[in-house]
């Protein structure tokens, strides 16, 4: 579903302040893959994403999605393909807007639009349907501005919009991080629902390292711009964190002890 070949992105280049993000990456992603993505900060995570989703172009290299090439495909013409969900839960919806309304400009995200009337008897029973499934109580609150509810129920939105139209591939980047732990670990809860009712191809960032190791049937590992650990089935699954720094450490990482970021849920 997803291939990343040989892709080096390099920031302020030629200055004082260049900074080598993604060097030689390669990733495949297999249909259906829930792949954890974990690294210290400036390990390459985001720089990874936002290559994926276009906002990025690399320097070199290719990025191929279901067969297609989207290297050089500008961000909103491969918006239709990718779901994406951002650590900040203000990003992905419209504040202003009611909740029917945002899933709305979801649903129709890449369709041709017309003059027919706003949204139909049709798509707010659908969205009724889907919000149910959340058990937030959003299902009565259609016409309440997303600015208005709380962090939680924010992102939980966000989520459901990132996958109304089953996009070919979901991108997490962190997306608990700004939520408390209850309110993180019931989108966290949300988020494995909806991938495994709909088999969602996704990629999920994570600092969390026990959510890295409980989630998903793949992790994979950054550091200095490129993959330094791949693991899958059931080694993932006997997996523990000490494990995990142990095999970091191994793998190039260094002194897994001093990276800040993997010492986070130790």
């Amino acid at each position: 579903m997803l291939e990343i070949k040989n892709v080096y992105k390099t920031f302020n280049a030629g200055t004082v302040n260049e900074k080598l993000a993604l060097r030689d990456l390669n990733l495949t992603l297999n249909d259906g893959d829930f792949v954890t993505v974990i690294g210290g900060n400036g390990a390459g995570k985001s720089t990874m994403l936002n290559i994926i989703s276009g906002k990025y172009i690399p320097d070199s290299g290719v990025v191929t999605l279901d067969g297609l090439n989207i290297t050089k495909m500008p961000e909103h013409k491969r918006a239709k393909y990718l779901g994406r969900v951002f650590q900040d839960p203000m990003m992905g919806t419209a504040a202003n807007m009611w909740i029917e309304e945002n899933l709305a400009l979801a649903l129709r995200r890449g369709a041709r639009r017309g003059l027919k009337w706003g949204i139909s008897n049709r798509e707010r029973a659908l969205f009724k349907k889907e919000l149910a499934k959340l058990d937030l109580g959003l299902e009565n609150r259609l016409s309440t501005k997303v600015g208005l509810l709380s962090g939680g129920q924010r992102q939980a939105v966000t989520l459901l919009m990132a996958t109304l139209q089953k996009p070919k591939l979901l991108l997490l980047d962190e997306h608990t991080a700004a939520l408390d732990p209850k309110t993180a670990a019931k989108v966290l809860q949300l988020s494995q629902e909806i991938v495994e009712e709909h088999g969602l191809t996704t990629l999920m960032i994570t600092h969390n390292m026990k959510d890295a190791i409980a989630y998903g049937n793949r992790l994979i590992m950054m550091d200095d711009g490129h993959i330094v650990l791949d693991i899958a089935g059931e080694e993932k699954k006997n997996l523990t964190v000490k494990d995990l720094l142990d095999r970091f450490s191994s793998a190039g990482g260094g002194d897994a002890e001093a990276n800040d970021a993997l010492l986070l849920s130790k």
